[in-house]
């Protein structure tokens, strides 16, 4: 079985990070197999605070799930070009008729000794010519394996797209290619109906369920199943999988609550990083998504992760969720393209394209000064993806409210019931999460 990445939305959040780490390990743990936590996107400050604070690396980076070819390459035993051709038959006779040579001081592959090949080879030596068909086969396999060889045989990097050359791969007269790495080196050999099939990437999408949100060429991998807490997209899949879309204020919750109805207990470490999630989607229980079940499942992960010996030892819910929130929670450190880029989510109503990214902060003092940096880098934003317009909600975790600059808003935006700043901005009191409460506004206006 192939291994499956457990893999949250790009520009991953913490509770994205946290519910792929911590439900990857629960599926290793209760069903087994090679499960391997993923991110689709860079990490931000505060996921690299948790992750530092808790010892944990951070999850595989897997930005695309097209097939590449590493995945149809098999690293078949090779010959030297110098070497007689009878080491190359030996390994031909065990490899179905494939003999990669490669030069031994570089590891780089002078080409492929192929059926084809060796009979060109033969025809060379034997020929027509009755004084030449006399020659003994021992003769033949004495010669160097370099005269028997197709030098001419394609070659691709390991990490290269199978659909970014098929077109090449089709017009091809080669029914093998040789696979290298990014220094030339052999790494194996792919066969042409092995490279028109490729083995879909087994996936689980943890924290979004929508295409937009999700890793790139998602239509190319094999989808296992959906942990989520959002809105529904429309995702599609070639099979039935399994799909849980709750109503609680974090993914992390629902993995807490997998581990604990399969009657296992988190390590400190996962425990720790599920808190984290839990706490910063959350905004420490202060967001209107939290439900009694969030509550419970910080409760079950504290004590969980806050033992003698783990790496929060002599925490509290309050204190741990206090340096997360500030971990992320101060903009004058940070570049406004990073700002507007980190935690940002793509839709579509109407005839609209937009995203709306969020960031917090302990005051909203630093936005006036950096306010026009933040509006170009929005507008940078919009013009890269091709949207209608773009919107950073900039929430003030302290006193539980958002402002929020909007670019390039269309006027069916002036019907949006937040006072407008004399900076240009709005202030939406009380609005905090972009879920549940600033996008169902938005999506009510533009769909109308």
């Amino acid at each position: 079985m192939s291994p499956t990445y457990v893999i949250g939305h790009v520009n991953p959040d913490t509770d994205s990070i946290a519910s792929a780490i911590g439900y990857a390990w629960f599926l290793g743990e209760s069903e087994g197999g090679e499960i391997i936590p993923a991110r689709a996107g860079a990490i931000n400050p505060q996921t690299t605070w948790v992750l530092n604070k808790l010892g944990i690396d951070p999850p595989t980076l897997l930005t695309d799930a097209s097939p590449r070819f590493e995945s149809v390459a098999r690293r078949l035993d090779t010959a030297e070009p110098d070497s007689p051709l009878r080491e190359a038959w030996a390994i031909l006779t065990r490899t179905g008729g494939i003999v990669p040579i490669v030069n031994r001081e570089n590891g780089i592959p002078f080409g492929l000794i192929t059926g084809f090949s060796l009979f060109k080879y033969l025809s060379k030596y034997v020929g027509p010519h009755p004084r030449s068909q006399e020659m003994r086969i021992a003769e033949l396999l004495d010669l160097p394996s370099r005269e028997a060889c197709d030098t001419k045989v394609p070659k691709f990097q390991a990490s290269t797209r199978i659909r970014d050359v098929i077109n090449r791969i089709l017009r091809e007269e080669h029914n093998e290619f040789i696979i290298v790495d990014e220094q030339g080196v052999y790494l194996g050999v792919a066969r042409q109906r092995d490279v028109l099939n490729p083995p879909r990437i087994r996936i689980i999408l943890v924290d979004h369920n929508e295409p937009g949100q999700s890793l790139g060429a998602v239509e190319e991998a094999e989808l296992v199943e959906i942990l989520d807490h959002h809105r529904l997209g429309n995702m599609s899949t070639h099979i039935p999988i399994r799909f849980s879309v709750d109503i609680v204020g974090s993914t992390s919750t629902l993995v807490a609550e997998r581990i604990e109805d399969a009657g296992l207990s988190a390590p400190p470490h996962i425990a720790g990083v599920l808190l984290a999630g839990l706490l910063s989607d959350t905004l420490i229980f202060t967001s209107p998504t939290t439900t009694d079940r969030d509550h419970q499942a910080a409760e079950r992960l504290a004590r969980w992760s806050f033992i003698p010996s783990g790496p929060l030892a002599g925490e509290t819910i309050e204190t741990f969720g206090e340096q997360v929130i500030n971990a992320g929670a101060v903009l004058a450190t940070r570049e406004p393209d990073e700002i507007v880029n980190t935690d940002l989510k793509m839709y579509e109503a109407g005839v609209y394209k937009f995203a709306i990214a969020q960031v917090e902060v302990t005051d909203l003092v630093q936005l006036s000064e950096m306010q026009a940096d933040l509006l170009s880098a929005l507008k940078s934003l919009r013009e890269k993806n091709g949207l209608n317009f773009t919107m950073l909600m900039v929430t003030d975790v302290v006193e539980n409210g958002s402002r929020l600059l909007i670019e390039n808003a269309p006027p069916i935006l002036d019907d949006l019931p937040y006072p407008r700043e004399t900076d240009g901005t709005r202030m939406a009191r009380g609005v905090v999460s972009r879920k549940k409460q600033l996008l169902p506004i938005i999506l009510g206006l533009l769909e109308e």
